[in-house]
């Protein structure tokens, strides 16, 4: 039994947008959809609004239009914006060394890593190059002292391979420096509040309180995601479990307290829309501006495209976020841009028509999983008509 006969789609939508809800909808009737939320905005202004199903496993708390989930890797797009943000004031060069804002990153010839080479995932720091223990995963100084300890698995630029965690220690720690803000602090006063966006790294009591429950994918599908790693080779497995993120951490009070910005931001679909349409909009939506129209322009251009050494796909970057590669799997046009997070959830901006969506969710799928693609075939359907 689908969990919206439990409890049903809620929520508004434009009416030229009316097949967009009967694409939410199908999520749970036909691809095993729990519980989630959709926010769409054009020209910021909402055109979608829907949210459905259940916020726990046992299907016992209907879904609200504040729940916050846990969205995995699509954190790391506020963490680009916190980045392109200190450019604009003219406080960070992307083409300066990361040593210049973090002397003792220098150290093991890293010299030579500049921080355009953490924000396009072309550092050679996918991993760490010492095994950890688990603990280290909550201590942000083990972490960010074991990265100036790590030698480099490439020389920086030469290949494009998937920082899945170092991502959000290797640029949270520069903009600690500069700002004297961990990136949980920063989202929270600079990017989150001004919006009123509900997204946040590290999460409060009352936060807590809000969040929908993780459904890990089974047992086998991660089995086999471990496994697809380890066939890629050692530093790939160890870019996803040098420490373990595994998904069934999610639901603990010490990984939703923790701050680990490549992987642990909770949002709601409305709160992860806000950041986009910001986006969509030149940077500037209801008076907040945070990025100059050129700062935009920049953070949308591709700046790598080539096979990622770690996941084995090709991939298009620009300065910290993802582009579309085209094609039946990805609707959306090559003007998009964003970032997925592990398991299905997604946020993006489309300048070219001042577009953005946050799609957000608690069950989450290793392998084959169309849920945000024939969300994304439906708006743009319906931009189109």
């Amino acid at each position: 039994m689908s969990t919206i006969e439990k409890f049903p789609v809620s929520g508004k939508v434009a009416p030229e947008f009316e097949p967009v809800r009967e694409a939410f909808t199908a999520n749970f009737t036909r691809r095993g959809e729990v519980g989630a939320a959709l926010h769409v905005t054009v020209d910021g202004v909402p055109v979608v609004d829907l949210w459905g199903g259940a916020a726990d496993a046992a299907q016992t708390r209907p879904w609200t239009p504040d729940a916050i989930v846990n969205v995995w890797s699509t954190t790391k797009g506020w963490l680009a914006l916190a980045m392109h943000m200190l450019a604009g004031q003219g406080l960070l060069d992307f083409d300066a060394p990361v040593a210049k804002y973090w002397p003792e990153f220098a150290q093991k010839g890293k010299d030579t890593v500049l921080i355009r080479h953490l924000l396009t995932h072309t550092a050679g720091l996918p991993a760490l190059s010492m095994k950890v223990p688990q603990d280290a995963l909550y201590d942000w100084t083990w972490m960010t002292g074991s990265l100036e300890q790590s030698e480099l698995f490439w020389k920086p630029g030469e290949q494009c391979g998937y920082h899945a965690g170092t991502f959000g220690w290797l640029n949270g720690e520069v903009l600690r420096r500069i700002s004297g803000m961990s990136a949980g602090q920063y989202i929270r006063t600079q990017i989150a509040a001004p919006l009123k966006a509900d997204v946040c790294v590290g999460l409060n009591t009352a936060e807590q309180a809000l969040t929908a429950e993780t459904i890990p994918p089974s047992p086998l599908a991660y089995r086999i995601f471990r496994l697809a790693l380890a066939l890629r080779g050692r530093m790939a497995l160890a870019a996803f479990s040098n420490p373990q993120r595994s998904p069934m951490l999610a639901n603990t009070r010490r990984w939703r307290q923790a701050e680990i910005p490549s992987s642990n931001g909770h949002a709601s679909a409305r709160g992860l829309a806000r950041i986009y349409t910001l986006l969509a909009m030149g940077g500037e939506v209801d008076g907040v501006r945070l990025l100059s129209e050129a700062g935009v322009e920049l953070a949308s251009r591709e700046q790598v495209h080539a096979k990622d050494v770690v996941v084995g796909m090709p991939v298009r970057r620009t300065l910290g976020y993802m582009l579309p590669e085209g094609g039946p799997a990805d609707p959306r046009p090559l003007t998009a841009f964003g970032h997925p997070g592990m398991g299905g959830s997604l946020g993006f901006a489309d300048p070219s028509k001042r577009l953005a969506m946050g799609y957000v969710m608690n069950r989450m799928v290793f392998g084959p999983d169309m849920r945000s693609a024939e969300l994304s075939r439906a708006v743009y359907a319906c931009l189109n008509a």
